[in-house]
């Protein structure tokens, strides 16, 4: 089969999409693809109508006919359907778009939390190789894999598929998932131990092996012995900087922005914020709104006069929205839960809100990757202390002092070209795979 410098990638997990990180950067790394050199295989709960085909429009559904579930379970979870989606046709309900918001909410907030805590929700269901997926996959003929997984059964079918086709496998490690284990169950420390050796297998099976910071790349060198490259979410400069600020003289009304997920790592630090806002609000004569477009609304945003929640924009808007606010929020919580999960990993929207031009305020722990980055380059300003006081003191410099914000700015922009440019890391990326693929090849 005739290469021309874009083997054929078969993506197992993780769909191509605009909401999730993994997405956004698996996104960001493909564009530019031969459409016909890619496929995706993910489970059926992560495709929707916001599933990004532009990139990718060959998809297989890991339904019923993959992931089994233990009884009694089997009876009363969703059933997938299993085989190849096809997006052209917009009443196909293979596709699932909606879902009952009360039975997820019910579940993700009573079910989900007791199975993990039980330790159930690494035995409840498993994922095969069905004789339809098996012939799909031989259909398209891959010659390399590409593996984003993020839990016991998903990293199994990862390996399970490598040892099926016997063609060398990517894996890109997102969030240091397997360090969690420990806090999440009463046998968390079993869980983890067993967990762990299987990870290692999946590795060993591995031919190259991505981190998505450099300190999660030093860590798992440390800890796996093997050597991993470092492929953060890289940007479209052009794209980013349509609404790059320009001015940084503050109106009298300050808007302070965050947009992206809640939960596990980075809720905790937004009520912080909200107090520290108010805070400043009560002492100085500063008008602060604190923005926070985000998916849902919660009881706590209501407790405070300065948050107003924003609903999420489309992803062509982000730019704009970015460089319109006065001050981007990039938080992580510091708790030693979250801290377990958060540590090595980079969120996608770093390298966005530092090419937007927008002055950047980070709260997060010491240790993690991204304040390591920040501190080490000076793109933004660092808190690493917990405490509201800390914050709200940054936040007033921060304010204060416009050659402080123009500066920031300035060095964010600066690294985000230098160091984050799509044209550049998806040149280096496609060397990467396709060195892989040609060193499989010479050894045939």
């Amino acid at each position: 089969m005739e290469n021309k410098g874009f083997p054929r990638v078969l993506i197992l997990i993780q769909p191509f999409n605009t909401n999730t990180g993994g997405g956004i950067t698996l996104s960001n790394l493909f564009r530019g693809w031969p459409k016909d050199s890619i496929a995706v295989a993910c489970r059926g709960y992560v495709i929707n109508r916001t599933t990004q085909t532009d990139i990718c429009n060959q998809y297989y559904q890991l339904g019923q006919k993959e992931q089994k579930w233990i009884f009694p379970f089997n009876l009363i979870r969703r059933k997938y359907y299993s085989g190849i989606l096809d997006f052209s046709l917009k009443d196909d309900k293979k596709i699932v778009s909606k879902k009952s918001k009360t039975r997820v909410n019910f579940s993700k907030k009573y079910i989900d939390p007791l199975l993990t805590y039980l330790g159930f929700s690494h035995v409840l269901s498993d994922l095969s190789l069905s004789p339809q997926f098996c012939d799909w996959v031989d259909d398209f003929q891959p010659d390399i894999i590409y593996a984003q997984a993020a839990g016991r059964s998903t990293n199994a079918f990862c390996a399970k598929v490598q040892e099926y086709l016997k063609k060398p496998m990517v894996f890109h490690m997102m969030d240091d998932w397997p360090e969690l284990l420990k806090e999440q169950s009463l046998f968390g420390k079993y869980w983890h131990k067993k967990i762990d050796l299987e990870v290692k297998d999946m590795l060993s099976k591995c031919s190259l092996h991505l981190a998505i910071s450099e300190s999660m790349a030093r860590e798992y060198k440390s800890r796996y012995g093997i050597d991993f490259l470092t492929f953060h979410n890289p940007i479209d400069l052009s794209f980013w900087m349509k609404g790059q600020k320009k001015a940084y003289n503050l109106s009298q009304n300050i808007h302070i922005l965050y947009a992206g997920r809640m939960g596990l790592g980075i809720e905790k630090s937004l009520q912080i914020m909200a107090k520290a806002v108010t805070k400043v609000n009560e002492k100085s004569p500063y008008k602060i709104k604190f923005l926070l477009q985000v998916s849902e609304k919660t009881d706590w945003m209501d407790k405070y006069e300065c948050v107003e929640h924003r609903s999420y924009v489309a992803y062509e808007e982000l730019p704009v929205h970015f460089g319109n606010a006065d001050l981007l929020y990039l938080p992580y919580d510091f708790s030693e839960k979250s801290l377990k999960y958060i540590k090595y990993s980079m969120p996608t929207k770093a390298s966005e809100y530092m090419v937007s031009g927008t002055p950047i305020l980070i709260f997060a722990p010491k240790e993690t990757a991204l304040a390591e980055y920040a501190l080490s380059y000076s793109w933004a300003k660092v808190v690493t202390h917990p405490e509201v006081d800390h914050l709200a003191e940054a936040l007033k410099e921060l304010l204060d002092n416009q050659k402080e914000r123009e500066k920031l700015a300035e060095t964010a922009i600066f690294l985000a070209r230098q160091k984050h440019d799509a044209h550049v890391v998806r040149g280096k990326f496609r060397e990467a795979l396709n060195g892989m693929y040609c060193a499989q090849e010479a050894a045939v």
